[in-house]
């Protein structure tokens, strides 16, 4: 079993961190090699624009694309650096999870867990426990169905008497006429605006 081991088992977290911020600084010295370089080829740049001969103007253009060429395989330098670093923090993520996950199997809830018999013993005892305390509410809740079912309203003070029936009838009967005057008396505006125009 110890012939098959990974020579990442043996690999810390440091080394990986150590690892990754040497490739960011020799990121940023290329980049601040670039800005450098950037800076010479504008200064040439405007030599050149400003320059009468034609010899020193064919310098300065050997030189400017001289520096671009050097810029060009700096900044594919860096790029490298960028996705080795990118790879790196994986890595590092990827170890910082097995850290995490093997202390957090060692906690006791975690070895709890690792118990799958005496879970599911208990998960059983607790599921009947629900099942029999949602029996004695279904079991409420079917009586308070019956005995609601089993109950007739009292016509004496829920239903309509000749009475009622009587002042129901004359609230309707004035509703209707207090709409009718409303409409008389809008229909009779309209035809002294009509005149007075």
């Amino acid at each position: 079993m110890g012939l098959f081991k990974s020579k990442y088992d043996k690999l810390t977290r440091e080394e990986v961190v150590s690892a990754i911020c040497q490739l960011e600084q020799d990121s940023k010295d290329i980049e601040d090699s670039l800005v450098e370089k950037q800076k010479q080829i504008d200064d040439l740049m405007a030599k050149g624009r400003t320059e009468k001969s034609k010899e020193i103007k064919l310098f300065y253009a050997k030189k400017i694309n001289a520096l671009k060429a050097d810029r060009e395989q700096s900044v594919q330098r860096a790029m490298y650096l960028i996705y080795n670093v990118q790879l790196l923090q994986k890595l590092k993520n990827s170890i910082d999870d097995n850290r995490f996950f093997k202390n957090t199997a060692k906690t006791s809830l975690g070895n709890l867990l690792a118990d799958q018999k005496g879970l599911a013993k208990f998960l059983n005892k607790t599921l009947g426990t629900k099942v029999a305390a949602e029996d004695v509410l279904t079991s409420a809740d079917e009586t308070f169905k019956a005995v609601e079912d089993s109950y007739e309203k009292n016509e004496s003070i829920y239903g309509m008497s000749s009475q009622d029936d009587a002042l129901l009838a004359m609230f309707e009967t004035e509703e209707q006429v207090e709409a009718e005057q409303e409409m008389f008396s809008e229909s009779g505006e309209s035809k002294t605006d009509n005149k007075s125009e």
